[in-house]
């Protein structure tokens, strides 16, 4: 078992990672928080944020977002749906239309002015 899946990513264990730190990079990954990610593995939230802060060090990097982003660099994860992805490809290659949308180009609203005589108004004078 060389990789793990959690929801709609996929880890790579032996590229840097130890096992419990890939499954909950996998999970932050999704957007989970600390506290989520602690519910789903049934450990503390702190085992957690410090399996994270381990993994982040040895990514090199000080954020989650940026240990996502430097694990998907290193091809340590990757998100599942590049399959979906492809076929989307290779469907606009073949060149079927009825995927296509075209957007409309957005139309110009201009203000209409009303202009008004004042000159035929009465005047007060005192």
């Amino acid at each position: 078992m060389n990789e793990i899946i959690n929801g709609a990513w996929k880890g790579y264990l032996g590229r840097g990672l130890a096992p419990k730190e890939l499954q909950y990079l996998l999970a932050a990954a999704q957007g989970m928080t600390a506290k989520e990610i602690a519910r789903q593995f049934d450990v503390a939230a702190c085992t957690v944020a410090k399996r994270l802060s381990c993994a982040m060090f040895k990514l090199g990097v000080t954020r989650q977002t940026a240990a996502v982003a430097e694990a998907i660099r290193r091809k340590i994860i990757s998100p599942v749906c590049f399959a979906l992805a492809a076929l989307i490809a290779v469907h606009a290659m073949i060149g079927d239309d009825a995927m296509r949308r075209d957007r409309r180009t957005p139309e110009r609203r201009t203000a209409q002015i009303r202009m008004v005589r004042h000159s035929n108004q009465p005047t007060l004078t005192t």
